[in-house]
């Protein structure tokens, strides 16, 4: 058989082959056809196929994300885009050219502002005010916990001294009560509820923006952390998004969905996320994950602990967060979900919300409890006694990696609060590996970088890389407990088998062998052949999507 395209002339990450690599791969239509010597797949060269010289670089299987908030990174980049600012004065210039833009009245949307650009992380309605120009505006942070309102948008949202906090969430005050203009958790929903929905073509355009990105730092497939109308988390319902672009086949990504558990409601949501399961059957966008939002974030005290933070202002050493899901209710619903044939996806940051997650896996009957194939994304901080319960649970552990680095944030806003004891629980990547567990690497863009490669540096060297921190600082010096780094060929099969495993897909995807999908990347540098610091200098030079080029050139 010939083949319509092969890459020759490099090294070929290939685990299965003698070595663990090849010189060349062909590809016939959307499938690995065979991987193998320069020599044997010459043979299956025709007048027709193209050919692609490596002339000396990797290839590797295209990069999967198990944890994404696609369509909203990329409204949000067409937006007031501030992620990659973290200096309060460019936030408010950049917040200030993008309202200049602005008909008159519109909201100033858009978000992604980096806590420590602020005194005590939490920038205030009168900063805002300042180059809002009479606009409305709301901004959630970078990891969509809190969000940042104007005085405007306070008042259209009935928002005083007198309002009291919802019970999933909290208003920032000053000492006299009066909100400061930072809403946290399930309280940014009082203003989030306002803002005009998107159009279906403004959801379409923030897709395809999506896709450009991703495909450009290598990634064909991934799950969308969020399906459905979360506005407490300031987050949008993208089903109809995803669906139409299947529909229409230009979704040229493989995307599984995890449909968002209201915590509202309980289990009688379950015939409405069967539905839309029902209605993404088939194709590229298949909805079969549901989402349990189990805390919050520890900077904002909101992530649930086994014990009480340090310090918190008013709280005398009282409070340790709370669950967004008590612990009955989750085994209920784990239940429920699994009896149904749902994957069950947790937002789990504190180490209270991992052990009870845990619990409600371990709460299935035995044999079913790997089947269901359920994860815990973040993992922020896992208490040394649950460590070995991931691999006996069956229970997928979901890394957000570059998050695993001594950034700003974590000097400054998450040591202090939490303390030296569980500031060294925190991303034990290493140890869950060692251990026999399943892990699987994600961005939660655009919380951070959808780059993998950022997030691979950071898996290999606990410390950001200089593309990602800024050159002579602690974020870039100091690895953050090194001894819980990985290999590169794990951190590797962490964002291209892992992913697939996670979303079903690991007879199709992730590894370079005949008869998979070919999905994959050709890298500027070979990985295995550098030294690992160097490892966030690589670039994506080629990312090809079932045996199409979408993204780079030769």
């Amino acid at each position: 058989m010939k083949a319509t395209l092969i890459l020759r002339g490099g090294r070929v990450w290939a685990p299965g082959s003698p070595g663990g690599f090849a010189e060349s791969v062909a590809v016939q239509e959307e499938s690995i056809l065979a991987v193998g010597s320069e020599e044997e797949i010459r043979a299956h060269q025709g007048p027709a196929t193209r050919v692609i010289d490596l002339k000396g670089r990797l290839v590797t299987p295209s990069f999967g994300d198990a944890h994404i908030h696609a369509v909203g990174g990329g409204l949000e980049s067409l937006r007031c885009d501030l992620l990659d600012l973290r200096d309060r004065h460019a936030i408010l210039d950049c917040i200030d050219r993008y309202r200049s833009h602005l008909e008159p009245g519109a909201w100033i949307t858009g978000g992604g502002w980096a806590m420590e650009a602020f005194p005590g992380g939490m920038p205030t309605a009168l900063d805002l005010d300042a180059v809002s120009g009479g606009h409305p505006a709301f901004l959630p942070n970078r990891d969509h916990h809190s969000g940042w309102a104007n005085t405007e948008a306070l008042a259209r949202a009935g928002i005083d001294e007198s309002t009291p906090d919802p019970p999933d969430g909290r208003i920032e005050r000053d000492a006299q009560g009066r909100p400061t203009g930072c809403l946290h958790e399930g309280a940014m929903a009082l203003v989030a509820r306002l803002l005009p929905a998107p159009s279906r073509a403004e959801l379409e355009e923030g897709l395809r923006a999506a896709l450009t990105r991703l495909h450009d730092v290598g990634i064909t497939h991934f799950q969308d952390a969020c399906i459905g109308d979360a506005r407490e988390l300031g987050m949008i319902d993208t089903f109809d998004a995803y669906r139409d672009a299947a529909d229409a086949g230009w979704l040229s990504a493989r995307v599984r969905g995890a449909l968002w558990w209201d915590r509202t409601k309980g289990v009688e949501q379950l015939a409405d996320l069967q539905g839309r399961r029902e209605q993404s059957a088939h194709g590229q966008f298949r909805a079969t994950s549901v989402k349990m939002m189990m805390d919050g974030v520890c900077e904002t005290f909101t992530a649930a602990m086994g014990s009480p933070y340090l310090g918190e202002a008013g709280k005398g050493g009282t409070h340790a967060g709370a669950l967004f899901i008590d612990a009955e209710e989750a085994a209920e619903a784990v239940h429920a979900l699994d009896d149904h044939g749902f994957q069950v996806h947790f937002h789990a940051i504190g180490d209270r919300a991992v052990t009870v997650a845990l619990d409600a896996i371990a709460s299935l009957p035995e044999e079913r409890r790997g089947m269901g194939r359920h994860h815990l994304a973040h993992l922020q901080f896992i208490a040394p006694d649950d460590l070995d319960r991931f691999r006996a649970l069956g229970a997928i552990a979901n890394f957000q990696p570059l998050w695993a680095c001594c950034d700003a944030q974590m000097e400054e806003l998450t040591i202090p609060v939490v303390g030296e004891e569980r500031a060294g629980w925190q991303y034990s990547i290493g140890s869950l590996h060692a251990r026999g567990a399943r892990v699987a690497f994600g961005s939660d863009w655009p919380v951070s970088s959808p780059d993998p490669i950022q997030e691979i540096h950071v898996a290999v060297n606990r410390r950001l890389s200089h593309h990602e921190g800024e050159a002579g600082t602690s974020g870039c010096e100091v690895p953050f407990r090194p001894e819980e780094s990985l290999a590169i060929a794990d951190a590797l099969q962490a964002f291209t088998s892992g992913v697939a495993y996670v979303n079903g897909d690991e007879g199709e995807l992730g590894v370079i062998a005949p008869g998979f999908q070919a999905d994959l990347v050709v890298l500027d540098q070979d990985l295995f052949g550098i030294a690992p610091d160097t490892i966030g200098d690589t670039s994506v030079d080629v990312t090809i999507a079932a045996g199409r080029v979408v993204a780079g050139d030769e």
